[in-house]
């Protein structure tokens, strides 16, 4: 199936969740925020929320690090 990731199509196995978009992506699910179609998933839906073909997905990693001052 085809997505929207980042702003870059994608192919994806189909009938995948959040969770399994990040298992495919080799992405440790603690260590990233996810955006579905403009909306937020919570970290604890994201095993039961499905992706459709043409669906928008945002992955953004958590960098450690601050500001220099």
């Amino acid at each position: 199936m085809n997505i929207s990731l980042n702003g870059e199509k994608k192919e994806i196995p189909d009938n995948a969740t959040i969770l399994g978009l990040l298992e495919f992506l080799k992405t440790q699910p603690e260590r990233v925020a996810v955006e579905l179609n403009l909306n937020i998933v919570k970290k604890d839906a994201y095993g039961t929320t499905n992706i459709k073909e043409g669906d928008s997905v945002e992955v953004v990693a958590f960098m450690a690090g601050g500001m220099d001052s």
